[in-house]
């Protein structure tokens, strides 16, 4: 994939429906764009724990019980995350990966952000009709040991039912059914109305619709590289 420059810097949120492809799009983002930079809220999470620090054993703490981590914590992650890297900054670029989640987060990172002038500029839900996204899951199976993920449709391992890389047998997850699916994906739609609300009102708000990640992907990059943000 050929590599573009940005028009500015870009601080970019995708949100998306489970299943809709964000994993997906971020990844061909920054093959793109290899300025961009990749956050993602669980890696930072994992490493904070792994590494012991205080606010790693203060999120363990949650963790370990089964708990979602409050508001105020996992937004203090993500920034430290960005202080320790040097993305702090009005001139770095960088996209989110699952966070924020909710209108309350988005309102805490947006203040810690402010204070230091490099707010999110550009914000993205991928518009995927829910029909789709319920036939993508039936086809999905996934490599439990690597997270490798396969789609018997448009990307079915080599040999059926078996990883490329090991030969191992590859597993179906078990939410990856059209009842618990559409359960995510009606929470998902209650969940997100206030948070869409609360980018639509400082007009960084973008939807890009379409049926596949390659309809999706040239919509998306046309955005960017419009330096429409």
């Amino acid at each position: 994939m050929v590599s573009h420059k940005l028009y500015k810097p870009l601080r970019l949120l995708i949100l998306g429906a489970p299943g809709s492809g964000k994993g997906t799009q971020t990844s061909r983002l920054l093959k793109r764009f290899p300025q961009l930079n990749s956050i993602s809220s669980g890696d930072m999470l994992r490493q904070q724990i792994k590494e012991g620090t205080k606010l790693g054993s203060l999120a363990a703490s949650y963790v370990l019980n089964g708990e979602l981590l409050p508001d105020n914590l996992i937004t203090r992650v993500v920034v430290s995350h960005l202080d320790q890297t040097g993305w702090l900054v009005p001139s770095a670029n960088w996209l989110l990966d699952g966070f924020p989640r909710t209108a309350e987060q988005a309102k805490m990172l947006g203040g810690e952000l402010s204070k230091v002038h490099c707010n999110l500029n550009l914000v993205v839900e991928l518009d995927v009709p829910h029909d789709i996204i319920l036939k993508r899951i039936e086809n999905r199976f996934v490599h439990i040991p690597s997270g490798r993920i396969y789609n018997l449709e448009y990307n079915p391992p080599k040999v059926p039912g078996k990883d490329d890389v090991t030969g191992e047998p590859l597993s179906k997850r078990p939410d990856d059914n059209p009842e618990v699916f559409s359960k995510r994906l009606r929470e998902y739609a209650r969940t997100m109305a206030p948070l869409r609300e609360f980018y639509a009102m400082k007009d960084i708000l973008k939807t890009v619709s379409g049926e596949t990640s390659d309809i999706i992907f040239p919509k998306l990059c046309k955005l960017i590289e419009e330096g429409k943000y």
